[in-house]
């Protein structure tokens, strides 16, 4: 394989896709009203109660999905395997990964937090193509790319955008530098960099081929800023 099929391959590799859906643990068919009362604390103990109650929901989801890829992309037995272990399940394609889990909205026991992430893709032209768009159109609101302990430092990152002059980047951060938050005209999306990560959350649901549209378009505009604290993320 050529070096620079390598690099493209390793940052396709370094890509995953992220898209969450939410809801009242009580709308979930696992809860019998009378039976049942809404958790008030997030615990092994309640998280496991999550797992019975998503268990209906979580199996036909994962199922359709299974069903939808097969006719989708044409797949035959060996291209493709569901394991479902509630409150997750996972679908291993020949052409990528999704993870679906269910788990508590943050510290809200009172609501449940459905996490799509796709990921285990070494192609763009997967993520570009009509099949990934069928099947997952509108469903991602975050692409986020690892580092993979090439990270780098917020505050480097941080001085690199206010040292511009041109305006092509704009950066807020708090005052511990736990991370930052990055701007780019004509990109409707904040990017967040925390030393190892950089995510990018978009308002809205898209398709992979969307959002990724979006992730290179800011890799372009780190690349003419001329800095290297920002070519150097995303190579």
């Amino acid at each position: 394989m050529a070096k620079a099929e390598k690099k493209s391959s390793g940052f396709v590799q370094g890509i995953r896709l992220v898209g969450r859906t939410t809801g009242p643990v009580k709308t979930l068919r696992g809860f019998r009203k009378g039976q049942h009362t809404v958790p008030d604390a997030v615990n092994p103990t309640t998280l496991a109660f999550l797992g019975r109650l998503c268990a209906e929901e979580l199996g036909e989801e994962a199922e359709a999905l299974f069903q939808r890829a097969r006719g989708v992309c044409a797949y035959k037995r060996k291209d493709l395997d569901l394991s479902v272990s509630p409150p997750g399940a996972t679908l291993t394609a020949k052409d990528f990964t999704l993870e679906i889990v269910y788990s508590f909205d943050g510290d809200n026991a009172a609501a449940w937090r459905n996490e799509w992430q796709l990921s285990g893709f070494t192609e763009l032209d997967f993520l570009r193509g009509e099949a990934c768009g069928e099947l997952f159109s509108g469903r991602f609101q975050e692409l986020v790319f690892s580092l993979d302990g090439r990270g780098g430092q917020v505050e480097a990152v941080i001085d690199a955008v206010e040292e511009l002059e041109d305006g092509s980047l704009r950066v807020d951060y708090p005052s511990d530098y736990a991370h930052c938050m990055l701007s780019v005209p004509g990109v409707d999306a904040t990017v967040r960099f925390d030393g190892m990560e950089l995510a990018m959350v978009f308002p809205c649901g898209g398709s992979p081929a969307e959002l990724l549209d979006g992730f290179l378009a800011v890799r372009e505009a780190f690349s003419l800023s001329k800095s290297k604290a920002l070519s150097g993320l995303l190579g």
